[in-house]
């Protein structure tokens, strides 16, 4: 039974917190991912970024919607959404808008169980850790080059 370690691709190209986004839209376009992990200085995984939270930065500001009753403003949205999507949008940083909440599997992970954690969390790449450190990653591309051996 092949394993992640069996797969993955080893050269990861990784951006960090402090990257911009206009750095990342580079690499995207020079490297053609889809989407990389957001790596800390000391290596450990503190998220992942796609090409979909950075075109996210270009969609249209979504007004919330309020009713003035005298000085007071009541939102019948969330005003936490509201300044979320504000923020995103203004990002100038890759820690801006990347997703905190990573699925990873380990060297050891069975290619199986990893194909189905990338089609429940609609992931195309999935961080492979080991010790709190990225030591590759599998892309649906690595699963579909495994189908062929």
């Amino acid at each position: 039974m092949l394993k992640a370690k069996d797969i993955m691709t080893t050269a990861v190209q990784s951006v960090t917190e402090e990257t911009t986004v206009e750095e990342l839209a580079r690499l995207f376009a020079e490297k053609n991912h889809s989407a990389m992990p957001v790596l800390g200085e000391d290596g450990t995984l503190k998220g992942i970024v796609t090409e979909t939270d950075l075109v996210q930065q270009d969609r249209p500001l979504h007004l919330p919607k309020v009713i003035s009753l005298f000085d007071w403003v009541l939102y019948l949205e969330s005003e936490k959404n509201f300044r979320e999507e504000v923020e995103r949008i203004t990002a100038r940083k890759v820690g801006d808008i990347c997703s905190r909440e990573v699925t990873t599997c380990s060297p050891e992970t069975p290619v199986s169980e990893i194909a189905e954690l990338m089609v429940a969390k609609k992931s195309h790449l999935i961080p492979v850790v080991d010790k709190n450190r990225v030591v590759g990653v599998v892309a649906r591309l690595d699963i579909i080059r495994a189908m062929g051996r």
